[in-house]
This record gives C-alpha cells, structure tokens and sequence, in this order.
C-alpha cells in the first residue's frame, strides 16, 4: 500500500458519498436550525427511529421562535419514546439563546456556537460544515471507527482525550471546498461500510487508503475499553384506577433522570421479596386494592437498569400527593411520559382492561 494520500481519499469519499448516501429528511435542506435538530436527535438514536421524530417536530416546530416559546410539556411529549430528555431540554435552551441574542440566526464559528446549550465539538462541527459550508471537524464515534482503520489509529476512544487525536486529524485531510459532503461521507462510511462488527471492506470506496485492511487490523480497531457493568434498581410500579375511570400519575421532579415526565406510581424495594402495597398506600395516600398481575418489564437506560414488576389495581383517594393527578385515557395521551411507562401503558390497553 502507498503512503495515505488524502487527496484521493477526499475525492473517492466525496464522489461515493454523493452517489449512495441514503435518502433522509434532514439531508433536504441547508437550515441550520433543522440540521441542528436533527443532529441532536442523532445522538444515541438510530436513523430510523429518529426520521419519523424529526418530521413530526419540525411539523410541531418549523421555526425556531416557535420552539422557543413551546411550553415544555408539548416539547416533550414531541420527544416521548427518543429518551435522553435533557437533549430537547437543551435544544430548546440553546434555541432561545439564538432568538434572543443571535436574532434568530444561528452563530458561524465554532467559537460562538460552542456556547450555545447542548452543543459540543462535533454538533458545532456538524452544524457549520453541513448548513454553512465551514472546512470544521465534526467527530462522532462512526468518524473515529472509520478513521482509526484507515489512519491505523491505536489510540482507546473511550478515553475523551482520544477525540483530540481524531479531531486534529479530520482538521488536516478534510475537503475545504466540500466539507459538507466530506464530514457526511465519513459518518455515512461508518453507519453503512465500515460498521463496528465485518466491516463491508470489498464494497469500501476509501479501501485502497485504509491502513487496517491492508495490515489485516480492520476487525481489531477501533480500541475501545468496555464501560462497567450498570446498576439495576428494582420497582413495583402501579396502575391504579377511580372510580371515574381516571389513572393516577406522578409528575417527576424538575431535575434528574425523566424530569417532569409522567409516570405511574413507583415504590423502589430491594431483590428480596416485599409486600410494597403498604408503602403505595401511605406515600401516595390512597386505599388500593390489587386486582391483576400485568407482569415483569424492563427498561435500560445508559447507565442503570430499571427492573419493574407491574400490578393493576382500584384505589380510593384519601389524601393524594402534591405531585399527582387523576387522568383520563385521553389526558394521557397528551402528557409526556418516559418508554418504561409507554411499555406498561401498552400492555395495559392490549389487555383490554
């Protein structure tokens, strides 16, 4: 193999990526407030799952005065299902700040921008390559795969000080003419060619630039340090109906994990076995009867894991929680709530109770 020759590699990326890249909404449009929308959805979401999400919020937001001014309920209830809530928190935080202080035009250099709530390296990056054309590094983990093979970079990207390494190295071989269709073609080689697992290397447009397949290192890079094990947290959760066929539901707290999503009642116990109706009862102030078991769920986040065995039941108000209210099955579906509590909720309405 001849020594890495980034103007071939530009050029053979640039071409491939404009004859195969996939058909998505956000590659429709220059609008630096939807490339930015959908870059934040991005983060820790499939393609797939994000595209009906994008085109329904930016149906529910076009602008971004108007998400700007949305109440925060409607903001999250557009983001129920795409977890890691604090993103829509911080896109719209961020957004304001533009509307406020940018007069609605959002900032051209990396030093500005990276001010902005919600917005790191590769999101700025991301933003002023694709909607302004700016020759700016944008590295998420598909860039670092791709390049830790063609570059034969050893470096564990686990760590944070590795991306320093990749960000400087996209700095000196990006097109500046197309950064754009460069930064794009290096996510869009990842997400299709060169995949964590039997990277595609006979169908990769760049493979005559690759260092790893040539050394026959391409399946042992990237290097990548395996996070811990997460914490399981164990749950007896409660759907409980009135009389007037009302459920009842907790609003989360301002801060935390799920802030101010809608969730049904929650008693935290340890593995061992434990009759929680008791603490149901005292806690939420209400008289509850158990009436069916709706079974085991589970739920993983990032970094824990919620275990949950689910119980149906009738109560009776005696002196209810600040935190909660009665809803009906219609004011349900106009509350915000987190996909553990969607998961039970689906399973209570297919049984048909």
């Amino acid at each position: 193999m001849s020594e890495f020759n980034k103007i071939t590699f530009r050029k053979s990326l640039i071409e491939w990526y404009k004859e195969e890249k996939r058909n998505l909404p956000w590659r429709e449009t220059s609008d630096p407030y939807k490339i930015w929308v959908s870059e934040i959805m991005l983060q820790q979401t499939r393609v797939d799952t994000v595209i009906p999400y994008y085109n329904r919020f930016i149906e529910a937001f076009p602008t971004m005065e108007e998400l700007a001014n949305a109440d925060e309920e409607k903001l999250l209830k557009q983001w129920e299902g795409l977890g890691y809530y604090s993103r829509a928190r911080n896109l719209q935080a961020g957004v304001r700040e533009v509307v406020e202080t940018y007069n609605s035009v959002v900032p051209e250099t990396r030093d500005e921008i990276s001010t902005l709530k919600g917005v790191g390296p590769y999101t700025a990056g991301a933003i002023l390559s694709i909607a302004y054309g700016r020759p700016e590094h944008a590295v998420d983990g598909n860039v670092m795969r791709v390049l830790s093979r063609v570059l034969l970079i050893k470096e564990d990207i686990a760590k944070p000080k590795t991306r320093k390494i990749f960000e400087q190295a996209v700095s000196e071989i990006i097109d500046t003419q197309d950064p754009s269709s460069f930064n794009q073609g290096l996510m869009e080689l990842g997400a299709i060619i060169c995949t964590p697992t039997s990277p595609k290397c006979l169908l990769c447009p760049v493979r005559e630039n690759c260092s790893a397949f040539y050394a026959g290192e391409q399946n042992d890079l990237p290097i990548k340090t395996k996070n811990k094990k997460t914490k399981a947290l164990h749950y007896d959760v409660y759907v409980t109906q009135n009389d007037k066929k009302q459920f009842l539901m907790e609003k989360r707290p301002e801060i935390g994990l799920l802030a101010n999503m809608y969730q049904f009642p929650m008693i935290e116990h340890a593995l061992n076995e434990m009759d929680t109706i008791p603490v149901l009862q005292d806690r939420y102030g209400i008289s509850f009867s158990k009436e069916i078991d709706l079974g085991p769920f589970k739920h993983v986040f990032s970094h824990l894991t919620w275990e949950m065995n689910c119980f149906v039941g009738h109560a009776i108000e005696e002196s209810l929680l600040d935190t909660c209210r009665w809803l009906t099955i219609e004011e349900i579906k106009e509350v915000p709530m987190p996909v553990p509590m969607l998961k039970i909720w689906q399973a209570y309405i297919e049984r048909g109770n």
